[in-house]
């Protein structure tokens, strides 16, 4: 089962670390803000967006990615190692 610390939560910011095991997943999900992922392990997740359509993401240690608000997705690890990665999201 996937799990989630909050990091930092202070109206400004909410910083959260996301850990996913192989076979695993975020279920469908919707972004109400712009956020940050920064990847803690180099792998690929799988994200399935709600149209069906489907996005492999190429997570790189440290690599940081954007994305905007009001995506709507759910993250899958089909891999065999653990996927962790830290989601920044600008609450104001």
């Amino acid at each position: 089962m996937p799990s989630s610390e909050t990091q930092i939560d202070n109206g400004v910011f909410r910083v959260t670390k996301w850990t996913i095991p192989p076979g695993d997943e975020i279920p469908m999900h919707v972004h109400d803000y712009d956020y940050v992922v920064v990847p803690l392990v180099s792998d690929t997740m799988h994200a399935t967006n709600a149209d069906g359509s489907e996005l492999d993401v190429d997570l790189r240690i440290g690599q940081s990615y954007a994305r905007p608000a009001g995506i709507e997705h759910s993250v899958a690890n089909r891999g065999t190692a653990t996927i962790i990665f830290v989601e920044t999201e600008k609450l104001a």
